[in-house]
């Protein structure tokens, strides 16, 4: 079977081999637990023996291992325990996405402790190289994040902080503004005010506070008394 830029999950189980085609992309985001619809991961639900020559699996077989001959349960089961097979270039343009997730995450999070400045996503890409820092394709980005920010402290003076904005919009802007400030950060608290005016406290992540002050400021037409604390 032809599986063109399509690649497969293979499951052995007691014995015995088992093949789905799927989606590259998609399949690796489902096993790394995103809302994928199943039927934008698979290429077909038919279970295969081996999929290079075209043997599909026996029903008895499906039956004997899964205790089902339901050919879409048990390709589903065959994405979710398997292992998921790449060629030497899918593998590398999934490090790649991977790795810019990694950089952007560590550009908004982390500062400069100094400066309490984002490094730029250039300058992190440029030390990740220099530390050498290898992207797992299926490790959740969450964790390498954490794993390259150690990579990165003998390189660059580097610290995962988050500030606390305490903003005070006045009425004029308050109640059309109220939802878009809020969602800048994580919601600490939130007050009216007697003139109509919305106190709110937000806390968002280091290397987003240039960025959350500019959008508060163009919300607001400066007019917003914003105070900044690290958390």
């Amino acid at each position: 079977m032809d599986i063109g830029k399509n690649t497969i999950v293979r499951l052995e189980l007691k014995g015995q081999k088992f093949e789905v085609v799927v989606v590259p992309e998609k399949a690796w985001k489902y096993k790394e637990g995103e809302q994928v619809p199943l039927k934008d991961v698979f290429v077909t639900e038919e279970v295969f023996k081996d999929v290079g020559k075209g043997e599909k699996a026996s029903a008895t077989n499906l039956v004997q291992v899964f205790g089902t001959d339901d050919e879409s349960k048990v390709a589903l089961e065959v994405l979710k325990r398997g292992e998921l097979l790449l060629t030497t270039e899918q593998r590398r343009e999934m490090v790649e996405a991977k790795r810019k997730q990694i950089i952007n995450l560590i550009s908004k999070s982390a500062v400069d402790p100094k400066t309490k400045l984002p490094h730029p996503p250039t300058r992190i890409e440029l030390a990740l190289n220099q530390a050498r820092f290898a992207v797992d394709p299926f490790k959740p980005v969450e964790e390498q994040v954490n794993e390259a920010i150690k990579a990165l402290k003998p390189i660059l003076p580097i610290k995962v902080v988050q500030f606390n904005f305490k903003v005070r919009v006045p009425a004029t802007y308050a109640s059309k503004t109220y939802k878009q400030i809020t969602s800048l950060g994580q919601l600490k608290s939130s007050q009216w005010g007697d003139d109509g005016s919305i106190t709110v406290t937000i806390t968002v992540p280091g290397g987003a506070r240039s960025e959350v002050m500019e959008k508060i400021n163009s919300l607001t037409h400066g007019s917003a008394e914003v105070t900044v604390e690290e958390a």
